[in-house]
C-alpha cells in the first residue's frame, strides 16, 4: 500500500504517515539529538517504511538536506514547503496571526484529523506531531491522492 510520510524538519521531529485512501495511520514527535543519530535513523525509518511514496517536508537546511538525500537515494517523491503553505489552506486567518496561535490552531485541527482517521488518540499531542498532522494532510492533496480537505476535518 503506497504511502506519503510528513516531516516537520527538526532534530526534535515531528513525523505522520498516511496511507493512500488519505487516512492517517501513525504519528509522532523524536527528538534525534544530533545530525548523525538523525541520519542514522532516517536510513532506517526509509529501509522499514518500504512503501513510502512521497515525502513531504517543512522545512529547509541541512537537517532536511538529510531526508531530501535518503528519498532521493531510493527513488521517494519529495516537496519541500514552507509553514505558510499549508497554514494558508488549513487554518483560519485569525489563527495565523503569530506562531504561536498557528501552533495552537494546528493541534485542534490534528485532533480532528486523528479522529476522522479513526488513528490512536494522543494522551498528549507536541506541536511538531500537530504540524506534521497538518503537512500531510495538505500533501495528501498536493499530490493528488485526496480530491479536497475532508469536511470533517475543516469544520469551524
Amino acid at each position: 500500500m503506497p504511502t506519503l510520510l510528513a516531516i516537520d524538519v527538526g532534530l526534535r521531529t515531528g513525523l505522520a504517515l498516511y496511507e493512500h485512501s488519505g487516512r492517517l495511520l501513525w504519528y509522532r514527535s523524536r527528538n534525534f539529538g544530533n545530525r548523525t543519530r538523525l541520519r542514522a535513523a532516517v536510513r532506517q525509518l526509509l529501509h522499514d517504511l518500504r512503501d513510502i511514496e512521497w515525502l513531504i517536508l517543512e522545512g529547509g537546511g541541512p537537517i532536511a538536506d538529510i531526508w531530501i538525500h535518503e528519498a532521493e537515494r531510493r527513488a521517494i517523491g519529495i516537496r519541500c514547503i514552507a509553514a505558510e503553505q499549508w497554514r494558508a489552506d488549513l487554518l483560519y486567518p485569525r489563527s495565523r496571526r503569530n506562531g504561536t496561535d498557528a501552533k495552537e490552531a494546528a493541534g485542534s485541527v490534528a485532533r480532528r484529523v486523528i479522529e476522522w482517521s479513526a488513528a490512536a488518540r494522543p494522551t498528549s499531542l507536541r506541536h511538531d506531531a500537530a504540524e506534521a498532522i497538518l503537512i500531510g494532510l495538505w500533501g495528501m492533496v498536493d499530490v493528488g491522492w485526496l480530491r479536497s480537505l475532508p469536511p470533517a476535518v475543516m469544520r469551524s
